[in-house]
């Protein structure tokens, strides 16, 4: 098994991937809770889809361990749930297994993409400075996650975002959590991110903060409200809204998981002369996930951000995700203690995680504009926006813009071209 995992080649062991894999799980175990209350607004079955979510994270996380190598996490997208209940369900009227059709519809074009190595095509062409801008943007989208899980920066009407109540005791406790997590990492302790986020949790049922579970085990809801729905509803996808609505899931997926993938394995150390090792087996993985989890009854999913707290830890192979997966397979059975895990606990790891991914950052050519202008703005307005799409998306279409205004056109590949034009389309029609 390390053979097969290159334990040796890439300096790990199996405790290191194993604390990687248990970190990354407390990381995503929130999806748990949230995919299902989110979901269950369009009408679907709540216990059905903690089920689908489950399982949609073991067999992703599975796929992409085994199949790239790779220590990423694949569960469904928050940002796309969110789209699934309230831009289509609850804004268009749609009814959530249509909808549900249209994310397996998308998930299979998704696969055929794959196979035929287009997004992994699409994925070769970006610039290295766009890539290392993307890794970066992500890192500072993480940790704008962070700090507002942790309550430490809240809305405001006036400035969009302000200091939080620092006195608040949840806040308090994630200060503490990142304090501590902060001190661990410095001196070197490996593990520092998971041993913070137990220490906090622990700190947090001492005082009376986090509920102690008055059980551990739970009964596995079942999965029958929404498994196979889709099959009955594939003649009713062909309409226009419902078209539309595909191609968003497809655009936002496609750029969500390449920014992610990019991030990641960047992250990991992996990016090799501009270029991601089996990542065409990566995105495979991913397209793959997203069919499995539409006909079990859950939105589409995605290689998941909170996978850079495993990988700061130092999960390098795919062994970190067979872990994870285990980890969601025991949560099944498990689902009172996983309730425990709160936001303001998980979100010391993704501040400092976000930090670790912003390192990127120094990779940029800084002394070029026409380089500065389209990666500060890929940065910048990935955690403006809330999306990592909303951020690649400028890039791309400034960066071809830039080189075109010094008449350096044959330096941009043919592919940006087109990238250009679609994502102009994308936020004329779709945002």
């Amino acid at each position: 098994m390390r053979n097969f995992f290159k334990f040796t080649e890439r300096n790990t062991s199996y405790k290191q991937e194993t604390l990687a894999g248990i970190t990354t799980f407390l990381s995503l175990a929130y999806i748990l809770i949230v995919n299902p209350l989110i979901l269950s607004q369009s009408g679907m079955d709540q216990g059905a889809v903690f089920t689908a979510t489950a399982l949609t994270a073991i067999i992703g996380t599975l796929l992409i361990g085994l199949l790239a190598n790779f220590p990423i996490a694949i569960a469904p997208s928050m940002g796309l749930n969110s789209f699934f209940t309230f831009s289509v369900c609850i804004g268009m009227g749609i009814d959530w297994k249509i909808t549900l059709t249209g994310v397996f519809v998308a998930g299979i074009i998704f696969t055929l993409l794959s196979l035929m190595k287009v997004r992994e095509k699409i994925i070769t062409i970006i610039p290295s400075d766009l890539k290392y801008a993307i890794a970066s943007g992500i890192g500072f989208f993480i940790t704008f996650i962070g700090l507002k899980n942790g309550g430490i920066v809240i809305s405001n009407e006036d400035t969009f975002v302000s200091i939080g109540d620092l006195t608040s005791p949840m806040t308090l406790l994630a200060i503490v959590g990142l304090t501590i997590t902060i001190i661990l990492l410095v001196r070197g302790i490996n593990g520092g991110i998971f041993y913070g986020m137990c220490i906090t949790t622990i700190i947090g049922m001492m005082c009376g903060l986090i509920e102690v579970p008055s059980s551990f085990i739970g009964s596995i809801p079942s999965i029958e409200p929404t498994f196979g729905v889709v099959f009955n509803h594939l003649d009713e996808i062909f309409t226009p809204e419902m078209l539309t609505v595909i191609f968003t899931f497809l655009i936002v997926a496609f750029f969500d998981t390449a920014g992610a993938l990019i991030g990641l394995t960047s992250q990991a150390g992996m990016v090799k002369d501009g270029k991601i090792p089996n990542i065409g087996k990566g995105l495979l993985a991913d397209s793959l996930a997203g069919v499995f989890g539409a006909i079990l009854g859950t939105s589409t999913p995605a290689t998941s951000v909170e996978s850079s707290a495993g990988i700061a830890v130092g999960g390098r192979t795919g062994f970190t995700s067979v872990v994870i997966a285990a980890c969601f397979l025991v949560a099944l059975f498990f689902s009172p203690l996983v309730s425990v895990i709160s936001a303001e606990v998980t979100s010391a790891a993704l501040i400092i995680v976000g930090a670790l991914m912003a390192m990127e950052i120094r990779k940029i050519n800084w002394t070029k504009l026409e380089i500065v202008i389209p990666s500060f703005l890929t940065i910048i307005m990935m955690p403006l926006t809330s999306s990592v799409v909303i951020g690649i998306g400028l890039g791309f279409v400034l960066y071809p813009i830039c080189l075109m205004a010094q008449k350096r056109f044959k330096e941009v590949h043919p592919m940006m071209y087109l990238l250009c034009i679609l994502f102009i389309l994308y936020f004329a029609f779709f945002i």
